[in-house]
């Protein structure tokens, strides 16, 4: 079982920017797909970032493309998800997730992460 913890959440001005670090415990995350997700308050679950295994292909979402970037460390077993110029509607809980596969592209997960609040305010 991979245990995923999130970390590097806060409260930030519109226009910066925070690093979400999400560390692996249990089994490697070089195996899988890696994933970003986010739920603001009253809204469904949605989408953000995913990485392949080999951190080669990435995937974003068109409301962050160009601004976040996921990336991954495997001799750190660590996920990064760098987000530049924040805007408010990206207040959310983010949460990492490890997909049963070492690509993106099912939507069968094997591990997720409790989540960190990421706060933006204009």
């Amino acid at each position: 079982q991979v245990h995923l913890v999130e970390s590097g959440g806060g409260l930030v001005q519109a226009g910066g920017s925070l690093r979400l670090s999400c560390a692996a415990s249990g089994r490697t995350l070089s195996n899988y797909a890696m994933g970003w997700f986010r739920q603001a308050p009253g809204k469904e679950r949605e989408f953000v970032a995913a990485i392949n295994r080999s951190g080669l292909s990435a995937d974003y979402s068109d409301s962050v493309k160009g601004r976040f970037t996921i990336s991954r460390d495997k001799a750190q077993n660590t996920l990064y998800l760098q987000m530049n110029k924040l805007k408010p509607e990206d207040t959310a809980v983010y949460c990492c997730a490890a997909y049963n596969s070492g690509t993106y592209d099912s939507n069968i997960f094997r591990s997720w992460g409790q989540g960190t609040q990421v706060t933006v305010s204009s």
